[in-house]
């Protein structure tokens, strides 16, 4: 046994305890660096093309005409949708969007072009799958791109046919021009969007059920709570050490993750780095925080990673990427807004690809310094009122000598 006059209690006590810990635990080591660092290689290697372009759809071509193979052909040249199989009926087409094989079927109905030079109105139907949101989107979009074009073309040719100018006929087909300018991702990236907030998703649940466990450790009995104070000199120097050396790594994490993509994958900053770095820093604290806490409140420790899990896992659902959250009712509202992982996107969004102004982007960092002090306060609470139980029992913490062998 270590003799009692050799150690020196203190925060770098504990500190270099975690970091003998780290190497002595794969498992603990695995789950803040190796899972964050393949879940991101994963990611990245998802979203290397940035966007997805022509993907295949089917063609039911009922009519054989030149107007239906001229709207074929431009269908298939926009970048959202390629022509990829033609079908014989709807029930083979359908079978192929069930199967996989193609994300929709454009129907062109018998007599088209005997129709639209008619005069009358005849309906091209489009086919596709919602369930596959994001690639059925990406074909509607393709197609409602093509159709109109095409449309405009019939009724341009049919006013000039009957004498009339063609700079007439263009200013009588779109009296009031439109223009639509994307102010944020123009190029409609998913990896300006999607993948920059998948990767905090992820780690908010690494954090929060890493901190619980590794944590949970030193709390899950009074016993070793009071071994963790002595060797600490006292349990905020001792919680500070625990703490310290994953926040080290899970900050080297998420700026690996962020030269990833501003240098990898070239997204913008058009904001300011340093507060990029603070909303990072708040984050991490804000999940470590959570993660103590429910140590401290839950036992086992199983209780307090699993229940750390159950709240982070769903996070991404309510962070406004997929479906905006002022469309949400008022439980998803809420649910998204008690995470520290909304708030740090929201900054994260702010500065890189909005380049949102100074005056404007304290408001996540304030949300995210709040949850800081909270989750601190909730954790500090919980030590005291554990530490003021302790004393009323009479019960006397163990001699230092004796808690290290």
């Amino acid at each position: 046994m270590m003799a009692r006059s050799h150690i020196r209690p203190g925060f770098r006590l504990v500190f270099w305890r975690e970091v003998g810990w780290l190497r002595r635990r794969p498992f603990l080591l695995g789950l803040t660096t190796i899972v964050p660092l393949a879940q991101m290689a994963f990611l990245a290697a998802i979203f290397s093309a940035g966007l997805a372009t022509r993907l295949p759809i089917g063609v039911l071509d009922l009519d054989g005409s030149n107007l239906s193979r001229t709207i074929i052909r431009m269908v298939d040249a926009t970048p959202d949708s390629a022509v990829a199989v033609r079908v014989g009926d709807l029930a083979e087409g359908r079978g192929m969007i069930l199967s996989g094989k193609i994300h929709g079927l454009l129907m062109l109905p018998l007599n088209l072009q005997r129709d639209v030079f008619a005069g009358r109105r005849p309906e091209v139907v489009f086919f596709y799958n919602t369930q596959t949101l994001t690639t059925g989107n990406l074909t509607v979009r393709g197609v409602n791109a093509a159709l109109p074009t095409a449309a405009a073309g019939i009724r341009l040719s049919l006013r000039t046919a009957q004498g009339q100018p063609l700079e007439i006929a263009q200013a009588d087909l779109q009296p009031i021009p439109v223009q639509t300018h994307a102010l944020f991702n123009p190029t409609l990236n998913y990896v300006y969007f999607l993948l920059t907030a998948l990767i905090p998703s992820i780690l908010q649940v690494i954090m929060v059920t890493t901190a619980a466990y590794s944590v949970g450790l030193d709390v899950e009995t009074r016993y070793r709570l009071r071994i963790l104070g002595e060797l600490g000199g006292g349990i905020w120097p001792a919680m500070a050490g625990k703490i310290l050396p994953y926040t080290v790594l899970f900050m080297l994490v998420l700026g690996l993750s962020d030269t990833l993509l501003i240098v990898g994958f070239e997204l913008p900053l058009h904001g300011r780095s340093w507060l990029l770095m603070i909303a990072g820093l708040l984050f991490v604290l804000s999940c470590q925080f959570l993660g103590a806490w429910l140590a401290l409140v839950l036992k086992p420790i199983v209780s307090a990673v699993s229940i750390g899990t159950l709240l982070t896992a769903p996070a991404f659902g309510f962070m406004g990427i997929g479906f905006p959250r002022l469309g949400m009712n008022a439980f998803a509202y809420g649910y998204g807004a008690l995470l520290p992982g909304t708030w740090y996107l929201t900054a994260r969004i702010d500065q890189t690809v909005r380049g949102t102004p100074l005056d404007l982007s304290w408001k996540p960092l304030l949300v995210l310094l709040a949850f800081t002090v909270a989750l601190a306060g909730l954790v500090a609470w919980k030590l005291e009122s554990i530490r003021s139980a302790r004393r009323s029992s009479g019960q006397a913490a163990p001699r230092l000598g004796e808690a290290l062998p």
